[in-house]
């Protein structure tokens, strides 16, 4: 069995409105040292499979649902459980 940890955020070129919304929040309670602020999403999965196969599943799961590829990226990782 193995375990992904998947991160999905918003890509560079696009604007982050609940990132941008913290921020703010987090500035009017005096951090002003924040410069910047990053939200997204996180998924722990778990599949019972090889690891050549949970890859290909990870992928395709990343590819379809788990992030919108035209507005975010992802990245995974994979460990043995």
């Amino acid at each position: 069995m193995y375990r992904a940890k998947v991160y999905v955020t918003y890509k560079d070129s696009i604007l982050d409105p609940q990132a941008e919304a913290v921020k703010t929040a987090l500035h009017q309670l005096d951090f002003s040292e924040l410069q910047q602020l990053t939200c997204g999403k996180y998924f722990e999965l778990v599949l019972a499979t090889s690891k050549e196969k949970a890859v290909a599943a990870v992928e395709q799961m990343c590819q379809k649902l788990l992030a919108n590829v035209n507005m975010e990226s992802y990245r995974y990782e994979l460990e043995a459980c």
